[in-house]
């Protein structure tokens, strides 16, 4: 029967463990000086090696030959333990047996000494899935322990286990692997399945592993193939848009191209391709362009585009525009598990990120300031008083009065003074909203009581503030609903968007 490869080429000794010496060496000098300790937390991200050194220490403390603190895997007892025939050591899932009445069974049992072995070892993986009375029926145990019992904990999440629990193991962090300690041992492993990668493709799936060492196995194996495999049979393989892609994806957003990213997006879509696998890639590769513009010497890139590519995109997008991109990304992606269609939410963000894109200097878009508003003569100069004795006195002018700003001209001067998205594209939805001045008040009418409701609960603030400031005078705000009367300008709704500087038309 197959094995898959992480399990085939899981490490047997401490000495294999790759990139986690600080923690190996260390319970392999235990072993040797025979100074254990009842109790051990495992912590760290996926793959990193918390389980597989759980299960080499459950051997080695039971070994009846070690070989510098290393189990001999060849005795009865490593031979059973491995097999699963010795029943003393026992590995629990905390994620599927997590009540009290578990742990409380686990704590029975923990007082018979072992049948087989020296020590009784009880590896739980997931410790923080257990819940507040399991972990009090625990802490008993390991408050009070018997001589012949080894608890080994494993977490993800630290954060979610007691303190009165952790003060009470060993605690051991793992690190992430790092892309080098990733691609040894995948070549290694390549070279014993007499599988043919070349430099590009490990690459590629030590990026792609994100520090795990199970992944990269894993993703390898996916791999697998009697020809020789390059960076294109990999991201065919795994449903990767390519680089090649990516960069041009970059560039139609710099141009400001709509119909092509979308069309670049249909055709990645029909050839299979992962649309969450897309938009993580996607936003690798602006992050990346990011750490490029702000130190170019970096060793901290992660998306694997070539340092050329990486210069000459950093050129056209300004590091506002890149933050912006990478934060409408990051809630895509959030929301995109939830999406009930995943290419209708990338191209949304797609066109998100166009639609705010930067000019090609890597400057943001500037867009003509709003018409100054004229001062009526007598509030800037008094009329001059004319001598009798030269000619009579003529009576001034009266002031005129000042123009009362309706509609569509005052919601343009006031959304020039806004820069949240969200308020803007809300606000000039002239179907949801309308805005008028009427005798120093500013009167929001919503179409929707939700409507309303959300602008008076969010929105209020930066909406008077904006009026204040394009208006120059305090003015009250309120928010009413009713039918809104809608005027045809003959302008679409994406061409009144470019006249609040949203986005540019040629």
């Amino acid at each position: 029967m197959y094995r898959a490869l992480y399990r085939k080429y899981r490490p047997g000794k401490f000495s294999d463990v790759t990139g986690q010496e600080h923690i190996t060496e260390t319970l392999r000098r235990q072993i040797e000086t025979d100074r254990l300790s009842h109790a051990y937390l495992f912590v760290g991200t996926r793959g990193t090696g918390k389980t597989t050194c759980a299960k080499i220490l459950s051997r080695a403390v039971n070994c009846e030959k070690p070989e510098d603190g290393n189990p001999c895997n060849k005795c009865t007892a490593c031979v059973g333990i491995e097999n699963g025939s010795i029943l003393d050591v026992l590995e629990l899932d905390a994620a599927s047996n997590n009540s009290v009445d578990n742990v409380r069974a686990l704590r029975d049992e923990a007082i018979y000494s072992p049948a087989a072995v020296r020590k009784r070892v009880y590896i739980v993986d997931e410790v923080h899935m257990l819940s507040t009375a399991a972990f009090n029926a625990l802490l008993k145990i390991l408050e009070e322990p018997p001589e012949h019992i080894l608890f080994i904990l494993a977490t993800t999440e630290l954060h979610k286990v007691p303190e009165t629990i952790q003060s009470r193991c060993q605690k051991y962090s793992f690190r992430r692997l790092s892309s080098e300690s990733i691609i040894s041992r995948l070549s290694s492993i390549a070279s014993s399945e007499g599988l043919k990668p070349d430099d590009e493709a490990l690459e590629k799936l030590a990026s792609l592993a994100d520090g795990s060492m199970r992944d990269a196995v894993s993703l390898l194996d996916q791999c697998a193939s009697d020809k020789p495999i390059d960076l294109h049979y990999v991201e065919d393989t795994l449903g990767l848009a390519g680089q090649q892609k990516l960069v041009q994806m970059a560039e139609v957003v710099i141009d400001r191209d709509i119909g092509t990213a979308l069309k670049i997006l249909d055709e990645l879509y029909s050839g299979g391709k992962d649309m969450a696998a897309l938009l993580s890639e996607l936003t690798a590769l602006m992050r990346d362009i990011l750490i490029y513009k702000l130190t170019p010497e970096t060793v901290l890139l992660s998306s694997g585009i070539a340092s050329s590519d990486l210069a000459k995109l950093s050129k056209n997008f300004s590091s506002e525009k890149l933050l912006l991109s990478l934060e409408i990304m990051k809630d895509a992606l959030f929301g995109l598990s939830r999406a009930g269609n995943p290419k209708l939410a990338v191209e949304m963000c797609l066109i998100k990120i166009i639609m705010g894109a930067t000019a090609p200097d890597g400057q943001l878009s500037t867009k003509p300031e709003p018409p100054q508003r004229k001062t009526p003569p007598a509030e800037t100069e008094a009329p001059k008083r004319k001598t009798p004795s030269v000619e009579p006195e003529k009576t001034p002018p009266a002031p005129e009065p000042s123009p009362q700003k309706t509609g569509t001209d005052i919601t343009e001067i006031i959304l020039k003074e806004i820069t949240e998205p969200s308020v803007r594209a809300l606000l000039s939805d002239s179907t949801k909203v309308s805005i008028k001045e009427d005798n120093g008040k500013l009167i929001v009418t919503a179409s929707e009581p939700f409507t309303a409701s959300m602008i008076e609960a969010e929105y209020i603030d930066t909406l008077k503030e904006a009026a204040n400031k394009a208006l120059g005078k305090t003015l009250h705000v309120n928010i009413e609903t009713g039918p809104i009367e809608i005027k045809s300008n003959g302008r679409s709704k994406l061409e009144s968007l470019s006249a609040f500087g949203v986005v540019d038309f040629e």
